[in-house]
């Protein structure tokens, strides 16, 4: 009885699951992941899109013959809500470096900051983060910068449909992004910063949904861990 139990609870990750994970803050994908993994006992274990370390929100996570729409997933559309500091600036766009004063952001107006969200939506061309994890010449960027290395990086074409200022209590600018697979919201808080000429680094970050997938329907890598070992004691 035990066995065949067990057999069926391992076979249900095996055969593929789609979860939806709400990442916590400093956490990296991978350590989802990996927690994911050693808890179903599950070797194929993949996610569909990384989020930084400093970011929050909807991580999906497949397992087994699940990880085949990996690229699927993340070819969809994604959201995303957050906050941008007006008036400085770091060398990754966002509180992994240390801000350095740039500009002085009071003297913008609130009708300023909205308005220029306009030439930051639809169709445009985005330059990556050097502090990123795209490959050049077979090395990713980040390990290149990190070694203060000048890192050239080519722009990208991204669509943003959607980029609404939802609260202003300067120096902090409160957003929410609706865009295709490849933008980088970092890219986008230090632009921000470059359009309004007192510079910017993103301070927060959520990702709220994926495609069809809600981060309101997404649980706690504690919830989940907590699931399976309940699971796993029925199967005992």
């Amino acid at each position: 009885m035990y066995n065949t139990q067990r057999e069926q609870w391992n076979e249900a990750f095996q055969s593929g699951k789609v979860l939806l994970i709400d990442k916590p803050l400093t956490w990296t994908s991978f350590d989802a992941v990996k927690k994911i993994r050693i808890a179903t006992g599950v070797s194929k274990v993949g996610h569909a899109g990384t989020l930084d370390p400093l970011a929050t929100g909807l991580l999906i996570i497949c397992t087994g013959k699940y990880t085949k729409k990996i690229n699927e997933f993340m070819a969809a559309e994604k959201e995303y809500t957050g906050s941008f500091t007006l008036g400085a600036t770091t060398p990754t766009y966002d509180l992994e470096a240390e801000p350095v004063l740039k500009g002085d952001f009071s003297i913008i107006s609130e009708e300023k900051i909205i308005t220029t969200t306009d030439q930051f939506t639809g169709n445009i061309l985005q330059v990556p983060p050097a502090h990123s994890a795209i490959k050049k010449s077979g090395t990713p960027a980040y390990v290149l910068a990190r070694k203060g290395k000048e890192v050239k990086m080519d722009p990208r074409p991204i669509t943003i449909s959607t980029f609404e200022i939802t609260k202003i209590d300067l120096p902090l600018v409160y957003f929410r992004v609706v865009c295709s697979t490849g933008t980088y919201i970092r890219s986008l808080a230090n632009d921000f910063g470059e359009a309004l000429g007192c510079g910017a680094y993103l301070s927060a970050l959520r990702r709220t949904r994926i495609g069809e997938f809600k981060v309101d329907d997404a649980e706690s890598i504690e919830s989940f861990v907590e699931h399976v070992t309940k699971l796993k004691n029925q199967s005992v």
